[in-house]
């Protein structure tokens, strides 16, 4: 048209190609309009089986992929079948020619749609509180420590399960959620049942103090009792440490280079967005919410904080983190390891960021089936419920076990779920590495409780020791820990710590011991049922730390007792807080603690006298000690209704620490 001088006859050309486009344009949409499937003209397979959209192309639409047609913001996957105006049939076969009818959802139609609601609700809410996995991608080391803590233990314990609703059983439910609410912080604020078993909770909720239990908080809480409000947040939403938030700001400003999400669109690892310093995650003060407990009658389950407060190491400005995270467990002066704050694709992130040690070393242990606990990147490939059918005891998946199966030398009826072989063996792997971790923990709890404790001894009354003459000693036990008592924790599980002495004479026979236990595993004390049955004798030399409550029966006289609360006398009895303040008696009325636990840097002297009598022949005696630590008395497990396997379980990890023997004369 440059050659065209005419500016009528370039007028009209230009007019006449803007028609034709109009028309083209026309056409098009004519097309396209009568290929749109209406619900007059079509029926539910020609919805389907349209001629432009395969049905796979329906559900698999270029602008949504299936997960987000079913995870849609607006609805969910049940909701889009279940929609309040269309049910699942009624999307399909709607046809306006039909008569529209006001029949009302069957039964099982409305319990259908009410589930789908809650399951779309409870994803909403998880998706809220991001599980340790999630954040295990970028930090493996806080992971791999964690997670066989007693932090992560808290909600899988099924000592706790026992003790906790053995009290709500004698309390009538009155008690709440006053225990799940830091055992299982996150399941209670995601309103679970405080009874729930741990196959019914979520996954975050299985993990007790999971991640977001300390790093999701932004308050300088000072109560106890374990209220501390957890902010909710996706993955996304800003997390709390230590320090600032320079790495993690660097990682999102380079966000291609490390290949990392900043939104919910597209593919990569998705990260927390913003680290924000919290100065109390490093303070005593952070730990006392959930280890200061007092409960409703006005006795104090949990004293950590009661005694730290007052301690040499709060004078001096140590911290329970400096002891409980810090290099050398129970040592602070090792200070703390250093390495990586975080790995994001293989990239380190602040490689000489303090180290915290996120096992929280403690003389706490598992007692739980070890595909449960710890917890592991695999095990969720198998349910709850299947896991505590496996008999790991047995053997199950272990070469050895599965040859003898193959060739006929044993025969088991194994349950539905661990049918397969390769199953079996896939589940040893996982059982085997948790196995692993926790003999590493045991190992670590043996490191804490040698630097936190020393035994001397034996000391003699006597510088001569001859025949006919009874043989008088003792050990001095002190608690080097400058922060709290030894033992410390709940005293309502009652921790126990105690020396067992045993003297062997030159024929090499053991002739005198105290500090061992009955046949249950109990203290041969006024507790062993042996010792009761007239079978065993009453230990009366025992050296035992372990904090006790004694009562006051009827007659005025005090006896010891476990979980002892104010019970009304009533149809329906409940827990009653104390008629006279507790701070005027220091304890409850007809309830007191007697604390034979040592303070810090204090000592005791564990004494003892072995009768003249059964010194019998002169020369070399040897004489053998060990402490001992067990997190539960097994008379308690008894009381709260404990397992077989608990039982046996609690005796195998039982602790010995400082175990030696000497030798000397006797004339």
């Amino acid at each position: 048209m440059g050659n065209i001088k005419s500016k009528p006859l370039k007028l009209f050309i230009s007019v006449f190609y803007l028609i034709n486009i109009c028309f083209l344009i026309s056409l098009a949409y004519d097309k396209n309009a009568t290929a749109v499937p209406t619900e007059t003209k079509k029926g539910g397979d020609d919805l389907l089986l349209d001629d432009n959209k395969s049905d796979d192309d329906l559900l698999l639409d270029d602008n949504k992929s299936d997960d987000d047609l079913l995870l849609d913001d607006k609805k969910g996957g049940d909701d889009l079948l279940l929609d309040d105006k269309k049910g699942g049939d009624d999307l399909l076969l709607d046809n306006k020619d039909e008569k529209k009818t006001d029949k009302k959802p069957s039964k099982e139609e409305q319990e259908l749609k009410e589930e789908a609601a809650k399951a779309h609700a409870k994803m909403f809410a998880e998706s809220n509180y991001p599980s340790a996995s999630a954040c295990a991608k970028c930090h493996p080391r806080q992971y791999e420590e964690w997670r066989g803590s007693s932090h992560a233990y808290a909600s899988i314990s099924p000592m706790f399960h026992k003790f906790e609703q053995k009290i709500n059983d004698l309390a009538s439910g009155t008690i709440g959620t006053f225990c799940v609410r830091c055992h299982a912080s996150v399941g209670t604020a995601l309103g679970e049942p405080r009874e729930a078993p741990i196959w019914e909770r979520s996954e975050v909720s299985r993990e007790g103090i999971t991640c977001i239990t300390c790093h999701r908080v932004n308050e300088a809480y000072g109560k106890m009792n374990g209220e501390r409000k957890i902010i909710p947040g996706d993955i996304f939403n800003q997390v709390y440490g230590p320090y600032g938030g320079d790495g993690i700001k660097e990682v999102v400003e380079k966000a291609k280079d490390y290949n990392v999400l900043t939104s919910k669109k597209g593919i990569g690892q998705k990260i927390h967005l913003e680290g924000v310093k919290f100065d109390q995650l490093t303070e005593a003060d952070f730990c006392m919410s959930c280890h200061q407990v007092a409960v409703h009658p006005g006795i104090k389950l949990e004293v950590v904080w009661d005694q730290y407060k007052s301690s040499p190491a709060k004078a001096a400005g140590i911290s329970c983190q400096d002891c409980h995270m810090g290099k050398t467990p129970g040592d602070h002066k090792d200070g703390y390891a250093t390495g990586p704050a975080a790995f994001v694709n293989g990239k380190v992130v602040n490689k000489d960021r303090r180290a915290s040690n996120h096992s929280f070393v403690g003389p706490g242990y598992s007692i739980a089936h070890p595909g449960i606990f710890p917890h592991h990147p695999r095990n969720k490939e198998f349910a709850i419920k299947d896991w505590l059918k496996f008999d790991y005891r047995a053997g199950w998946g272990t070469e050895e076990f599965e040859k003898k199966v193959e060739d006929g030398e044993i025969k088991v009826a194994f349950p539905e779920a661990w049918e397969s072989i390769d199953d079996r063996i896939d589940a040893r792997d996982i059982i085997n590495d948790n196995l692993e971790n926790l003999e590493q923990k045991r190992i670590q709890r043996k490191i804490l409780m040698e630097h936190s404790s020393k035994v001397e001894g034996p000391f003699f009354a006597n510088d001569n020791l001859e025949i006919g003459e009874d043989l008088d000693f003792h050990y001095k036990v002190t608690n080097k820990d400058s922060g709290h008592n030894l033992p410390s924790g709940s005293l309502g599980a009652q921790p126990e710590i105690w020396m067992n002495v045993a003297l062997t004479d030159p024929s090499g026979k053991n002739i005198w011991e105290s500090g061992h236990l009955d046949s249950n595993g109990d203290f041969c004390d006024i507790h062993s049922l042996d010792v009761a049955a007239g079978t065993m004798e009453h230990d009366d030399q025992l050296f035992n730390l372990q904090t006790k409550f004694l009562i006051t029966n009827v007659k005025g006289t005090d006896r010891e007792m476990y979980l002892p609360f104010n019970i009304d006398i009533d149809q329906i009895p409940f827990i009653r807080p104390a008629n006279v303040p507790t701070t005027v008696l220091n304890h409850p009325p007809f309830i007191r603690m007697e604390a034979r636990s040592i303070p810090p840097l204090g000592y005791k002297n564990a004494k003892y006298s072995v009768p003249a009598e059964l010194l019998k022949q002169p020369g070399k005696y040897k004489l053998s000690v060990r402490m001992r630590s067990r997190a539960e008395p097994i008379y308690f497990m008894k009381f709260v209704g404990a397992t077989k396997e608990m039982i046996r379980a609690m005796n195998e990890w039982l602790l010995d620490f400082h175990v030696y023997t000497v030798e000397f004369e006797v004339k």
